[in-house]
């Protein structure tokens, strides 16, 4: 996002959109972690239109998609970008441990120790190309 956001204020937008739209898969990793500004979401929005129907996406996100509106700040922005990222997607659900969390316990032989389990709150989804 900050590379998105530099190249708008030097004016070197397009050259960058252009490059996220070539690359044959691009991931995006702890989706929605972060709140996005309106200015952010609306970069993020042309690169995912840029790519639509044309190369692979992948988005691993903690948030459920009813979360979303909080991390976009404006739903009719959300609404595009989920619509853009869920178009011919397949969505993975994989559970809500931390799988981090689970892979200490393995590794100390504490998994059957009372513990308290990080949780998380939604799916993990891939879109792109059939």
């Amino acid at each position: 996002m900050n590379e998105l956001a530099e190249a708008a204020t030097a004016k070197r937008l397009s050259s960058v959109i252009a490059r996220y739209s070539k690359v044959d898969l691009l991931c995006l990793d702890e989706f929605g972690y972060l709140d996005l500004d309106k200015k952010g979401a609306k970069l993020l929005f042309q690169i995912f239109t840029e790519r639509e129907e044309r190369k692979a996406t992948a988005v691993a996100t903690n948030s459920p998609f009813n979360e979303w509106d909080s991390i976009f700040n404006e739903p009719r922005l959300c609404a595009a970008i989920a619509d853009r990222i869920t178009f011919r997607c397949t969505l993975i659900q994989t559970g809500t441990d931390s799988y981090r969390f689970q892979a200490t316990e393995d590794e100390r032989g504490t998994k059957n120790a009372p513990s308290v389990r990080p949780r998380t709150s939604g799916p993990v989804s891939s879109t792109g190309q059939p």
